[in-house]
């Protein structure tokens, strides 16, 4: 039986769902990058990042190319970037938001104290 679009969806977002996925998609977004650069970059263990750069590629969101001794990464398409724009505006809004919330307490407090 296929999987639904919704659990396919929520297998995606959970793909993402990791620091150093997100940060690594990041850091491709200005193009492709050697690990070296990645791991410079990133300040994690190589053991670590390599782990996390094989669930990119087997997701299918990043691709890999040898050239000599170097792998270098890249975002499989455009959309990635696209999808991380939307995110950073999301959060943007939602932190606006709790911003705005904070400001009217610390209003109240502050007549409440008066």
């Amino acid at each position: 039986m296929p999987v639904p679009l919704y659990q396919a969806k929520a297998e995606f977002f959970r793909m993402l769902g990791h620091p150093v996925r997100i940060r690594v998609l990041e850091l491709l977004q200005d193009g492709p990058l050697p690990v070296r650069d990645l791991l410079a970059a990133i300040e994690i263990e190589a053991s670590n990042l390599s782990q996390q750069l094989a669930v990119l590629r087997r997701s299918g969101i990043v691709t890999a190319t040898r050239e000599g001794s170097t792998v270098v990464y890249e975002l499989a398409g455009g959309d990635v970037a696209e999808l991380l724009a939307a995110a950073r505006r999301i959060l943007s809004t939602l932190l606006a938001g709790q911003q705005d919330l904070l400001a009217q307490l610390h209003e109240a407090d502050t007549a409440a104290t008066s």
